[in-house]
């Protein structure tokens, strides 16, 4: 299977407020060094660097004026005098009556913002942007006839929505490559999320479209960030009504029970009939993940693997999250022999 991987990833790294305090965040450069150090233990195949993109292919996945700024958040920051990782200090919560864009960045941050834990620093525009062409560079290979693909994109994407970025995510990279293959001539795509928390950003992105199906297996929000979606009953709007389709599941979830939510994700698939295939592959599914509470072990992602192959769609695998560095290598690339079968 053909890797896409840029060490461009690197240049960000960052800290978070979790816990009450500030403190060095779980999503760091090693998650992506462990998994394409494991990517070449076992041969998966070719590991190529991403092609490049111009910032315009980010757009229809995001709006003009979000990706806008993105691009300069950091300037904007810098030229206020202050050289620390820009976080957000204010959110357009429920009550406040102003819609509009703020001018100054401390507004755009919270404008722009779900949370305190995607900072900014001088080196996060190039790694997103390098994160997003690799899923570009991945769904391109699925055009030219590639069976499967894997990006392995850091900093990851699911919980960026059209406007906003959050949970470590700033370019939503699975929506940008469903987006690019709509593009390039796609009737359908499906985006299947199996990371432990909520994609609410790939939701929010094709919330009202039929063309992209979206599901999504997931901790119970009541329970688990984001808290503020992916709960069942949330099936889209208009257009999309019936083409969103949420399976929370509870603390403690072995791999029995995600097996068949795992079948029932592949039964509205192939109801969809896509053309493609966009899984949004979090491990942090894992019974050691420091920050999910479900309980799967690194077996079980060999399974997962091949319940996605007996789809038989053309698939693109999206790096999203896993933060137990350790194992987070060994369990995402499982899923990926577990597809091609070399068990």
């Amino acid at each position: 299977m053909l890797t896409i991987y840029s060490s461009d990833h690197r240049l960000h790294h960052g800290v978070e407020l979790k816990d009450g305090a500030i403190s060095a965040s779980f999503e760091k450069p090693a998650r992506a060094e462990t998994v394409l150090k494991q990517v070449e233990t076992v041969r998966l195949g070719d590991v190529v660097s991403p092609d490049a993109y111009d910032a315009s292919r980010y757009v229809g996945a995001h709006s003009e004026r979000y990706v806008a700024f993105l691009a300069r958040a950091w300037d904007d920051w810098t030229a206020t005098g202050r050289s620390c990782q820009a976080l957000p200090l204010v959110w357009p919560v429920r009550g406040l009556p102003s819609t509009a864009m703020p001018q100054f960045i401390d507004g755009k941050l919270g404008f722009f913002s779900m949370d305190a834990g995607s900072p900014i620093n001088a080196g996060t525009w190039q790694a997103v942007c390098a994160s997003a062409n690799s899923a570009l560079t991945g769904i391109d290979a699925l055009a030219r006839g590639q069976r499967a693909a894997f990006a392995l994109c850091r900093p990851p994407g699911h919980h960026a929505g059209r406007e906003y970025m959050g949970g470590y995510c700033y370019l939503n990279n699975a929506a940008i490559a469903a987006q690019r293959c709509i593009e390039q001539g796609a009737r359908r795509v499906a985006v299947l999320d199996i990371d432990f928390h909520h994609g609410n950003g790939t939701q929010d992105i094709f919330y009202d479209r039929s063309d992209v199906l979206f599901v999504s297996i997931h901790g119970d929000p009541g329970v688990s960030y984001p808290y503020f979606s992916g709960f069942a009953d949330e099936r889209g709007i208009g257009a999309g009504e019936g083409f969103n389709l949420n399976m929370p599941l509870p603390k403690g979830t072995q791999l029995d029970q995600y097996d068949s939510a795992l079948r029932h994700a592949g039964e509205a698939i192939a109801r969809h009939a896509p053309d493609a295939l966009v899984v949004s592959m979090g491990v942090d599914t894992f019974e050691g993940d420091p920050i999910s509470h479900f309980r799967l072990r690194t077996p079980d992602y060999l399974r997962i693997g091949q319940t996605l192959a007996g789809f038989g769609v053309p698939t693109l695998f999206v790096m999203e999250g896993g933060y137990m560095v350790d194992e987070i290598g060994v369990n995402a690339v499982n899923v990926l022999l577990g597809f091609e079968a070399r068990i």
